[in-house]
């Protein structure tokens, strides 16, 4: 075997190293290379469906100079409506819960000092069943009807969403093909997609003064609460780029 001096072994190993580095700055600046002929698209699809869920707000104030007194006098009330409205539950077509229980101070305008307190709480029914909702909560006591907001329910959501989403990949590809012709090409391929839903149409509204005004006088029952859900509109957008061919 001929013997090779150190600083000749020392070259051809620095020559490889850099032969290899070159190789893979090479592979990466293939890889960095900027797309050709790619297309960004997006197509829609949607569907109408009636809303199917009804969720209604029950709230309470009171007010009064003691804030641990106004916060025992609004869990009494909640109390009371929890009791009434609970024998009502329904899994799917009414769950109850409570939301925003709160006490704080009211403020003169004047110094700042605090004047006295109150307090809000709200009871939220909510669900499928319509006449349940309204004929429950026309039974609570001390409560008022402050918001009511229809919505779709998850299953009133997948019943459309697949037809939804085809209407849209039908469109991504349509429009794929009709840009692959206009730009002179025979075809196209998927690069990347994404698949995206949403529910328009969800409006919720105050009931302010016009339903306190509809209520009964205290201890008695008021008269269930007319309500009709409209229409909203489940859509599926697709969005992605194709490759031109």
């Amino acid at each position: 075997m001929p013997f090779i001096p150190r600083h000749t072994q020392a070259l051809a190993a620095a020559a490889i190293v850099w032969g290899a580095a070159a190789t893979a700055a090479q592979a990466q600046t293939a890889v960095m290379a900027p797309p050709q002929n790619v297309v960004q698209l997006t197509a829609a699809g949607s569907v109408e469906v009636a809303q199917d869920l009804l969720v209604l707000t029950l709230s309470a104030t009171e007010e009064g100079s003691n804030a641990a007194a106004v916060q025992k006098r609004l869990q009494q009330v909640v109390d009371a409506a929890l009791a009434t409205v609970r024998p009502q539950a329904q899994p799917g077509g009414m769950e109850v819960r409570t939301s925003g229980f709160n006490v704080f101070p009211r403020t003169t305008s004047k110094d700042g000092k605090i004047a006295g307190w109150q307090g809000r709480a709200q009871l939220v029914l909510q669900g499928k069943d319509f006449d349940r909702i309204t004929s429950t909560a026309a039974k609570v006591q001390g409560m008022q009807v402050g918001q009511v907001a229809f919505g779709l329910s998850k299953e009133g959501r997948a019943k459309v969403e697949g037809e939804a989403q085809q209407q849209a990949i039908d469109q991504f590809k349509a429009k794929a093909a009709s840009l692959a012709k206009a730009f002179g090409f025979a075809s196209y391929t998927l690069r990347e997609v994404s698949v995206n839903s949403n529910e328009v149409g969800m409006r919720p509204y105050m009931a302010g003064a016009m339903m306190k005004s509809s209520m009964a006088a205290d201890g008695a029952e008021s008269a269930p609460l007319a309500v009709e859900a409209g229409k909203t509109q489940v859509e599926v957008q697709v969005s992605g780029a194709v490759q031109l061919q």
